[in-house]
Parts: C-alpha cells; structure tokens; sequence
C-alpha cells in the first residue's frame, strides 16, 4: 500500500497551480473585482453565487455552500479520488509523487475494482444462463420488474451452494479482500453470496464497487450487503446514485428509500431520481454527499413506528449540512406499503402528487418535540426548549436554524435571541437576510466580530501575517483557554514553519479536521478590512487578545492578594499589570 502524500508536497503542489486555470477549463468563469464567478456546477441555478478566489486559491458557493481548493474541485466535479486528483495537478504543473506515495495503492484499488466487476459479469450471466437462475427471474417478474429494468440495473444471480465463485475467479486474496469471499482459519474461503439475487452498488464513477444480494430461499438475513472494503464504505455510499447522475446531473430533488427494489420500482415507473441507504440509518456523510448533488431531498419511509423512527434518525444525520438555502421533506407513506408497492398499486401520477405533499423537516422536527407536551402550561414550554436545545446545536449557524428557532421562540413563548443564547452556540446569530444580488457579488456571510476570530479570518486572508507575532507572544497565547485561541496558536505554529503556505494549502491542512468548516466559515467572511490596513487590524486583534490574558491573570493575583498569599515575584508582576491595566 503506497504511503500518505506528505502535506508539504500538497503545499507545493497548491502553490503551483492557479485555480482559476483549473476551475476555467471546466467552467465559464467571469471576473468580477478581484474574483471569478460562475453558476455553479454542484446545484441548479440561474444567477452566479460560485466564487473563486485567485489571491486564496479557492472556491466557494453561496448557493449550496460547496468549498475547497483545487484538488477538491477535481474530486467533486471529475468524481475522483484525493489520490487521483493529487496526481492529475502533479502532472499538471510537472511535479513527480515522492516514491512513497505512487501508484502501489491506485493499483491495488484496479486490481479490486476489476475483479468485483468479473464478478459481477458472472451473476449476470448465472441469472441469465443458469437454470437455477430462472427462480430468481421468476420471483423478480413476480415482484413486477421488467427485463429492460434487470438488464438497466445490471442484477444478478449467486447460485445456491458454498464455490461458485471461488471455483469461476483463481485470484481469492482480491475476492477475499473485496468482501466477495469470507476465508476461514484454516485458510479455504467459500463464497459469502449464496441463493441470492444480486444488486451490484456503483460509486457516483459508476464503478461496481460491492453488491447487495436478497435470499430467495429461507433463511437470515433476508437482505445482505458486501463488508466494508477498501473500494466499498457502506456508511457513505447509496445505491441507484449512478443512475441519478445519468438521468440527469442536476436534478431538481433526489428521493431517498430504504430497499434496493425500491429503487428499481419507481425507475420502471418514470421516476429516476432515487437512491436507496444500504440497509442502515441514514449517515450524515449520505445526505452531504447527496446535497451537494441537489438543493432538495425527500425522504421517504413506511408510515409505521419503525418507519418514523427511521425517518427521525435521518432528520437527526441531516441537521448538521442543512446549510445555504437546502430544504428536507419526509413522507410517510400509509401502513404496509413501501415505495414499491405504492408506486405498483397508484401509479406514477399519484406517487409523483404525494412526494409533491411531503412534510417539510421543520414540521415534521416540531411535530415529534410537541407530541404528548402540553403546550398550554410553562412546564411543557420548558419541556419543548429542553428537548429541541441538543437539535439546534447540531444546525449550522445560517438562516435556516434562525428560522427554526424563531418559531420554537413562538410556540414557547421565549424571545429567540434566549433560545439561541440556551443552545450555547458561543456566538449568538447576527444573519441578516441577504440580498439575492449581494449574494450575486459573494457577499460574505455574517460573523460576530471578536479578537480571535478577526485574528484567525485575517491570518487565513493572507498567511504571512503570521511573522508579526513572535515566539515570546506565541508562548504567552499559549497559556490563555478562551474559545478559538487553540486553533489561531496551531495556524500561527503551522505558518512559522511553512511561511510560504498559501491560503487554500492552508485550508486543505485542515480538511478533514473538526475545525474545517469553521475556518471555511472564517474564510469566506470579510471582515472589511482593506489590504493595506490588513496589519495594523492583526496586531490590534492579536494585542486584545492578550489583553483577555492579562486581565485573566489580574484577577487570579487580586484573589490571591485578598487571601494573603502573593509571593514577591508576584506581587511586582501584580503592580506591573495594574499601571497597564
């Protein structure tokens, strides 16, 4: 397996590319001041809210709130992986991968690609071919799929029995490792599909990357889906999303099931834009990832109580990217149907008109908190904040939370600014509505203005600013605990070390990192400081914040001079802080 790319190498590599270059080979880019806009590739829009910075090395939607440097564009628009798009720039502007991280690892990735896809070949043809195939077509024609939809969607057939597949591919140490065969301590391996019908799961490349397969005979579980591989991550993929992107690259909405057969139901039936979860709760990683395909999502899940809870766990995993005008609705269809039956019994029409009348997720949110409280009384008030505090602090601090939280503040009673105050957001909402043509310039969005997150949004406008502090200032930061203060010392550590690193390589540092999409935050913010007061701001910032530290430290000594404890030394620090203080 080839090694990690070294994060000076990306550095490098972000210095040597010019996004715009990038980002204006696939787009039609217009300047505007200092930036570029576009309409955005991820959503459907009709005026530009897609912003690349030149000076920063990055892009940014307004619209659906898509970000990142160069490498991520080429991983979302291209739908490749970090590796590969790594590699792609690297060509681009003639560098070389260390020796470490070449193609050892892309090509293990092939080799299993590859034989998942022979794998695939031959459930389709044992389907097709076998005799013992003619039940599973038989069960499959019974359930109301036609052959055009089969052979669309590629099913297959695992026969009954433990080696079909071990004896039909020699290579067993990819089948094994892709998931497809399970091998035993004593080293034999036998197949894990057996007596199923099989649903190969496409990546958005539309590579075969696993299957999930349903039992015709007796037996548990009725449904069965590939271990986690290193091509295959259940928690993030969804099946039928190739297909999405096929119908159409920018679909108005994406309808989100729970069963494979679901998917192909409503695909017979003229409704394409379906994906279906893999047989567990709904990930946040899931609706990201369909997000940034569509602005609006509809859930849609059996109206019984398992259903509900169902649909309460995905609201629950949607909360943290409702973000940038994105809506969720959920519809419970009536007990003992499901998306498949539904759409067999009612048609395409009616499904279409009840997904037209899905609950919108505030209602449904509000729905939950108010069933059994009695609204009437202050102790069932009190019960609602409670309960609806822990939701609202997985919500991302944007128009759609200060909506939400306006209407608790209604139904409770409260002023909203309280109930956002309860949340413990750390940073009471200050969003304005903003202005669809201020949102055409890239308007940048609202941030409460305090010495650490100026300090922060300043440093990561332009990085060099990191040379006015010194290591003496860097020690005594490093003694002061308020929020934030943390991430400016690593940011002011990282760019001592690195004082070339641009912007956007500094953004992509922290990627993955829980601070990512408060320093993307920080980043799209101005804070309307102009270029050439852009030092004199940084070291105001900087000298409040160590203003905070003395007067923390002015406190502790005061209570120690009260209780008859300072020593010497403390006593001419305590003297020097007051003449300053």
């Amino acid at each position: 397996m080839a090694g990690k790319i070294p994060e000076r190498f990306i550095d490098e590599l972000l210095s040597r590319t010019d996004i715009v270059d990038v980002i204006g080979e696939r787009l039609q880019l217009k300047r505007t001041g200092n930036n570029h806009h576009a309409l955005c590739p991820f959503h459907g829009e009709k005026t530009p809210s897609f912003t690349v910075s030149q000076t920063k090395q990055f892009y940014h939607c307004f619209g659906c709130g898509v970000h990142g440097t160069a490498i991520r564009f080429l991983m979302e628009y291209e739908r490749m992986g970090f590796r590969e798009a790594v590699s792609r720039l690297a060509q681009r502007v003639g560098l070389e991968l260390p020796a470490a991280a070449r193609e050892e690892r892309i090509e293990r990735h092939a080799a299993l690609y590859r034989v998942v896809g022979r794998a695939a070949e031959l459930y389709q043809y044992w389907l097709q071919r076998r005799p013992e195939g003619r039940r599973a077509l038989n069960y499959l024609k019974a359930r109301g799929l036609s052959a055009e939809i089969v052979t669309r969607f590629e099913l297959g057939f695992a026969p009954p029995g433990w080696n079909h597949l071990a004896q039909a591919i020699s290579d067993h140490h990819d089948l094994v490792a892709a998931g497809l065969l399970v091998q035993r301590e004593d080293k034999r391996v036998y197949d894990r599909f057996r007596d199923r019908i099989m649903f190969p799961i496409r990546d958005q490349r539309g590579r075969i990357i696993g299957f999930g397969g349903r039992l015709l005979g007796d037996g548990q579980p009725k449904y069965l889906n590939s271990p986690d591989s290193p091509i295959f991550h259940k928690g993030r993929e969804l099946y039928g999303l190739d297909k999405v992107f096929e119908s159409d690259r920018r679909p108005a909405d994406v309808l989100v099931v729970e069963g494979y057969m679901d998917v192909l139901a409503l695909a017979q039936h003229g409704l394409p834009h379906v994906a279906a979860t893999l047989g567990t709760a709904t990930s946040t990683a899931q609706v990201e990832r369909l997000f940034r395909l569509t602005r609006d999502l509809i859930f849609c899940f059996d109206g019984d109580a398992a259903g509900r809870q169902a649909a309460w766990r995905a609201l629950m995993n949607t909360l943290p990217v409702m973000q940038g005008g994105r809506q969720a609705h959920f519809l419970f269809l009536p007990e003992g149907e499901d998306p498949d039956s539904f759409v067999r019994s009612r048609g395409r029409a009616a499904t279409a008109a009840a997904l037209r009348e899905a609950q919108p997720l505030s209602d449904f949110l509000l729905e939950r908190l108010t069933a059994g409280v009695d609204m009437t009384s202050i102790d069932g008030r009190a019960r609602l904040v409670d309960e609806a505090l822990p939701l609202l602090q997985r919500l991302p601090v944007d128009v759609f939370r200060r909506m939400l939280i306006e209407r608790l503040a209604v139904l409770t009673q409260l002023e909203p600014d309280y109930i956002e105050a309860c949340a413990g957001a750390g940073e009471r909402s200050e969003l304005k509505p903003i202005a669809r043509s201020a949102r055409r310039l890239g308007e940048m969005p609202a941030v409460r203005r305090t010495p650490v997150r100026l300090a922060l949004a300043l440093l990561l406008h332009r990085p060099a600013l990191a040379q006015l502090v010194d290591n003496d200032e860097l020690d005594s930061l490093r003694d002061l605990t308020i929020p934030g203060l943390p991430l400016l010392v690593q940011l002011l550590e990282l760019v001592h070390v690195e004082p070339h690193i641009s912007s956007g390589a500094l953004l992509e540092r922290y990627h993955d990192s829980e601070h990512a999409a408060a320093l993307w935050k920080l980043a799209t913010w101005d804070p309307m400081v102009p270029d050439f007061g852009m030092e004199a701001e940084f070291r105001d910032a900087v000298a409040r914040v160590r203003g905070l530290l003395h007067r923390k430290r002015l406190q502790y000594l005061n209570e120690r001079l009260q209780r008859g404890e300072l020593t010497a030394a403390e006593w001419q620090e305590w003297v020097r802080l007051k003449r300053h203080s």
